[in-house]
């Protein structure tokens, strides 16, 4: 207890747990946890009903530890000021949405935005699902973290919106990219590609982004002037992604639970080898898997079974023993 500045005597903060302090009952740790809750009750609250709340919680922090003394705290706090604090007189910010695309100077792309309270709850009930750790194989856990897992979750989101019949097109058609560079360069794997929005890719970049997409061809002069534009074909038609999701289930790489939906169709002879369109020379991968199989030693057969099988580099396992993907129920 002291003295107020008019004089007045003042009660001490926290008696109770003074005593149990002086008793050796309870250590600093908890008399912080007790004390951060006790400051925080209204000087409009009887002093009856704080000292019985701190009752509550010395009699707890005799056998428990600061975060339980913290929790207890909380539910304290609502029950004797349920109200909280007072808001104070400002307008309230306007919740307008926010995106900006953004260009680092590295040349990674992103994204900055704000939300609304209703935007935010929904993606991220959308991604959530979708941003779960990949089950172990023979042991090895996910090594992705979550914010990499919540960037393969919201890439497969807008592929799959992007996807929709019911969104707007442009011109016309359903959502799509522009991607230019020579047919030779396309073959040979050679130079880079000029995506429409982004800029330079890779001519790897680009064989996947061909992968399972409508193919415009277009032929161009010598100063870039479109000279003939050509039919769009689909690499896959309709009826053989059915195929495909009756034969591999989702995601055919070994140990991966990805489902056809998250999936594109996958030429295992490259186009740029005169890989045909047929059900023995196409898999299913999810994203992530499609560009391991672009941009490292992997392989990707049919069996004589007619399923596929993927052997892994030499410096992964030097046996070369195939292995398929278990996960999904095929019918």
């Amino acid at each position: 207890p002291g003295p107020s500045i008019g004089g007045d005597p003042v009660p001490p903060l926290a008696p109770l747990t003074a005593a149990a302090s002086a008793e050796g009952a309870i250590g600093g740790s908890q008399i912080d946890a007790i004390i951060k809750t006790l400051a925080r009750i209204p000087s409009t609250v009887p002093e009856e009903d704080v000292r019985g709340g701190e009752k509550i919680l010395v009699d707890l922090a005799r056998h428990a530890g600061p975060r339980t003394i913290a929790q207890a705290g909380r539910r304290l706090l609502d029950e004797l000021d349920p109200d909280g604090k007072e808001p104070r007189n400002e307008d309230p910010k306007d919740g307008r949405p926010e995106l900006r695309f953004v260009k680092h100077r590295d040349g990674t792309l992103g994204l900055k935005g704000t939300l609304d309270l209703e935007t935010y709850a929904r993606l991220k009930s959308d991604l959530d699902p979708m941003a779960k750790p990949h089950k172990a194989i023979d042991g090895v856990r996910d090594s992705r973290t979550q914010d990499e897992r919540y960037g393969d979750a919201f890439t497969d989101y807008v592929r799959l919106k992007t996807s929709s019949r019911n969104l707007p097109g442009q011109a016309g058609e359903a959502t799509h990219i522009l991607v230019t560079m020579s047919y030779e360069d396309l073959i040979r794997d050679i130079g880079e590609a000029h995506l429409d929005l982004v800029g330079p890719i890779s001519a790897t970049d680009a064989r996947i982004l061909a992968c399972d997409a409508r193919v415009r061809p277009g032929v161009l002069g010598a100063a870039g002037e479109p000279l003939d534009i050509g039919r769009s074909k689909r690499t896959v038609s309709l009826a053989q992604k059915y195929a495909l999701t009756l034969r591999d289930g989702g995601c055919a790489f070994p140990g991966c639970d990805m489902p056809v939906p998250r999936c594109t169709a996958h030429h295992i002879v490259f186009w740029r080898h005169h890989g045909e369109t047929k059900i023995d020379n196409l898999v299913l991968l999810c994203t992530k898997h499609h560009r391991l199989i672009h941009r490292s030693e992997w392989k990707v057969q049919i069996a004589q079974d007619g399923l596929p099988e993927f052997t892994a580099p030499a410096y992964l396992d030097p046996t070369g023993q195939p292995r398929r993907n278990t996960m999904h129920l095929r019918t």
